[in-house]
Parts: structure tokens; C-alpha cells; sequence
């Protein structure tokens, strides 16, 4: 068992209760890629019989927002963290099980290390796309990040 991402799916639950019983779920997370999956079922259903498009929103911002809250946590430093932006694009009804990723591509932790050496709040655009066991882009996220020094 990964007790790293049992540890970060049970922050799902308690703190992201409504992702976690719509089936999202992290897969993996490295420094700098982060994967979440979302199956299809009866409680996150739209009324045409695939996942609703807020479900998917949920399981791609999650892949962003992880990365941030570890890149955080791996500082030290106490920062506050808030999507000011996003952005959606779909492009396929996502039936069955939908694997977002997101690969932070090292932006990330340059954008940290400015907030934290200017004290100056900073953004960062990180992009998710959610892709069915076929293969196929079902739908493509883009969230916009502040981060900032927290005042101790």
C-alpha cells in the first residue's frame, strides 16, 4: 500500500468530502505530475448517462491542487492557496473511468520559490486533461492558482 496516497485520499474525505463520494480518487504523485481518476456511476451520472461536467472539474482541479499543497508543504513555508481562474474545454462524453493529469513541468516550484523570497503573492497556470481508457481527451482544464505568504 502507497501510504502517501492513502494518507491523501483520506484528506479527500474528510476534507473534500463531496470529490471523494463522487468517486475521485489520486492515483499517483510524484514532483511533479500528479493523476486522479473519476468511474462513472449512478451518484455522479448527468441525466445523458456520463459523468456531470462538475464531477470532472472536481478530479482535474485536484490533480493541480495537489501539486501546489505538496510543493507548500515541501517548502515549509505557511502559504495560502486559491483558484482564481479556471477554464474548461470538452470534448467528448466521458463515460467509464476518466484519468486526468496534470505535469507541472517545473513552473511550479519557481513560482513558489518567488512568493517566498519577495513575500509578494504570485500566480501559476496549471492544466489538467481528463482521458478515457481509449485514449481519447474527454475534456481539458485550466486552473489559475494564487499563492501567497500566509501573515504568522
Amino acid at each position: 500500500m502507497n501510504w502517501k496516497l492513502f494518507k491523501l485520499n483520506t484528506f479527500i474525505f474528510f476534507k473534500l468530502p463531496s470529490a471523494f463520494w463522487c468517486g475521485v480518487r489520486l492515483k499517483e504523485i510524484t514532483s511533479s505530475t500528479c493523476v486522479a481518476t473519476v468511474r462513472e456511476n449512478w451518484i455522479n451520472k448527468n441525466p445523458f448517462q456520463s459523468i456531470y461536467f462538475a464531477v470532472l472539474a472536481m478530479g482535474a482541479e485536484l490533480t493541480t491542487g495537489a501539486l501546489v499543497l505538496q510543493e507548500i508543504r515541501n517548502s515549509g513555508q505557511n502559504c495560502s492557496m486559491l483558484v482564481l481562474n479556471s477554464k474548461a474545454s470538452f470534448h467528448k462524453k466521458a463515460k467509464g473511468t476518466i484519468r486526468f493529469t496534470c505535469d507541472t513541468s517545473g513552473n511550479l516550484k519557481d513560482v513558489l520559490h518567488k512568493t517566498i523570497t519577495t513575500g509578494e503573492g504570485q500566480t501559476v497556470l496549471l492544466k489538467s486533461h481528463g482521458v478515457n481508457k481509449q485514449g481519447d481527451v474527454v475534456c481539458e482544464m485550466e486552473f489559475e492558482w494564487s499563492i501567497k505568504l500566509k501573515n504568522k
